[in-house]
């Protein structure tokens, strides 16, 4: 039987910027994540506590109303994000690229079932898929630091970014097929025609969140940290001027 490998456990000094990365482009590896990544997590605040959502987004490099990277959500009017949003637009958004399942421990834990269900152990294709995560192809999360915007409702930027978010949210067979390969359950039956938009709140009631991409932070699966920061490209020619590379 092979030895269950411990997690590596090491650590970088990073209450304060570390590494840090300024250029007029993302690095390569936040843009990546940004376009694979399913889901990311976003993190709002109001009265000092903090609350976190699980979003469907859409990654954009520049749109037709803003020539700098975005992100667009989208939320109900009613709900805690959107509230703490309209009090407080300071957010903080997670997105990593790797598979997010619990390997099995040393010591057995017969209370626990694990993640993902037993369903998704019985193949070595399913078992190769779920260790992805240990892969170079899998390895770092990003940190994005700003501020939300809410459009205004019945614009123009708001009626673009809902076809565009849209457009990217709607999952057809493939994502069917990798709910049932991994044991999951569909609780409400979806039409043919349906083509996987319930992945996404749409609606006329539905208000459109914009996060722009400016500054963030790079986290290996390690504990290695880099920060980055998004100027333009003037910035960075000035930058070079005065001798900056990089904040040094």
């Amino acid at each position: 039987m092979t030895d269950i490998q411990p997690s590596p456990l090491n650590w970088e000094a990073s209450a304060t910027t570390t590494h840090p990365h300024v250029s007029s482009s993302l690095p390569p590896e936040v843009e990546g994540c940004l376009k694979s990544a399913r889901f990311l997590h976003l993190a709002t605040c109001d009265n000092l506590f903090p609350h976190v959502s699980l979003m469907n987004y859409t990654y954009l490099p520049s749109t037709p109303f803003d020539p700098t990277p975005v992100i667009i959500m989208t939320t109900n009017p009613s709900s805690k994000k959107t509230l703490n949003l309209i009090n407080n637009p300071r957010v903080s958004l997670l997105v990593h690229d790797w598979v997010s399942h619990r390997p099995p421990t040393r010591t057995p834990d017969p209370t626990r079932e694990g993640s993902p269900p037993p369903q998704a152990t019985r193949s070595s294709l399913a078992s190769l898929l779920l260790n992805l995560n240990t892969s170079a192809l899998s390895s770092i999360s990003t940190t994005i630091n700003g501020e939300a915007r809410i459009i205004e409702q019945g614009s123009e930027e708001e009626k673009w970014c809902k076809e565009k978010h849209l457009e990217n949210n709607t999952f057809g067979d493939q994502a069917r097929e990798e709910r049932g390969f991994f044991g999951a359950t569909q609780k409400a039956p979806q039409s043919e025609s349906d083509a996987g938009a319930s992945c996404f709140k749409e609606g006329e009631e539905v208000r459109v969140v914009l996060v722009g991409v400016r500054e963030g932070r790079i986290a290996d699966w390690k504990g290695g940290v880099k920060d980055w920061t998004l100027v333009s490209p003037e910035e960075e020619e000035q930058r070079g001027r005065f001798g900056i590379i990089n904040g040094v």
